[in-house]
């Protein structure tokens, strides 16, 4: 896949690939001020047990330990991220996240959903225990005290939804805060959710590996919270690949109340968000088509 670097206004996007290159945004520019700290409080583990949830090879990072969760087995290289945005590779159970230091969310994150998966996934508790990531250094993370106090209030809005966990490890490990933007409480419960609803259902029906990518979109104007600085997206989204049929298509709603949308097809998505996630894999068709 060729290489080419593109802005968007002053967006904080990162351009990415999950090819061996990828494009990347200009240099980005200072943040806004934090905003004001947030009241509402959620359950916690401490930092040693959310280590714990973790093998040794998910404490590096690295995405060697999770290729598989990637289409083709081609994880996205880190290395062909803009440096301003800090990027690390986390690997967790059931997703990957590609990770940045500097706005302290995900900038996406990576699931490989099927049916087998999904059918152990029915009935998973919830466990609602969120905890600031420890493979990330201090500085570089959220923290749960950022997402308290703000006005207008925000959701730690799940990249990977704990709906999707097959087991009480990756459900625990789906509420770090490293797989967690600030959304907007409305968009996060209702429209959010049955985007995720929807491509589960089809994930259940289809004949092999369905791939997910979702991530939070920076356009000009974006906030901050608390004071880390944590960046608040402007849109949100969710590109789904079928392995198996090679059809592709996302979704890209703004991070507010909103209404569903039809999905776009990947071409559209590309031009819409200037990521260009499935690099050179083949794509033959949209949802509801071939």
């Amino acid at each position: 896949m060729y290489l080419r670097k593109i802005a968007v206004g002053l967006s904080a996007l990162v351009l990415l690939s999950t090819g061996a290159q990828a494009r990347s945004l200009l240099d980005l520019l200072k943040p806004p001020t934090a905003q004001h700290e947030q009241t509402s409080r959620s359950g916690s583990i401490s930092q040693s047990a959310a280590l714990n949830l973790y093998s040794n090879k998910q404490r590096q990072p690295s995405f060697d330990g999770c290729a598989e969760l990637f289409p083709a087995a081609k994880p996205i290289n880190t290395a062909t991220v803009s440096a301003s945005m800090k990027p690390l590779a986390l690997c967790s159970d059931n997703f990957a996240v590609l990770y940045s230091q500097t706005s302290k969310t995900p900038l996406v994150v990576v699931e490989r959903l099927n049916a087998a998966q999904l059918q152990d996934a029915k009935g998973e508790e919830r466990t609602n225990q969120f905890y600031p990531d420890p493979r990330i250094p201090k500085g570089g993370r959220a923290e749960l005290s950022d997402y308290r106090s703000q006005h207008p209030a925000v959701d730690r809005g799940h990249q990977s939804p704990a709906a999707d966990a097959p087991n009480p490890n990756a459900m625990a490990q789906s509420f770090a805060l490293s797989n967690m933007v600030p959304q907007d409480p409305t968009n996060n419960r209702k429209i959010w959710s049955k985007v995720e609803a929807d491509v589960r259902k089809f994930a259940k029906r289809a004949d092999g590996n369905v791939f997910v990518f979702t991530g939070p979109l920076f356009d000009p104007g974006y906030s901050t919270i608390g004071d880390n600085q944590v960046w608040v997206p402007t849109r949100l989204f969710k590109l789904v690949y079928d392995a198996s049929s090679k059809r592709a298509w996302a979704y890209v709603l703004p991070n507010a109340e909103t209404r569903i949308q039809k999905p776009m097809d990947y071409e559209t998505f590309v031009k819409s968000t200037g990521l260009k996630l499935l690099g050179n894999l083949p794509v033959t068709g949209s949802a509801g088509r071939t």
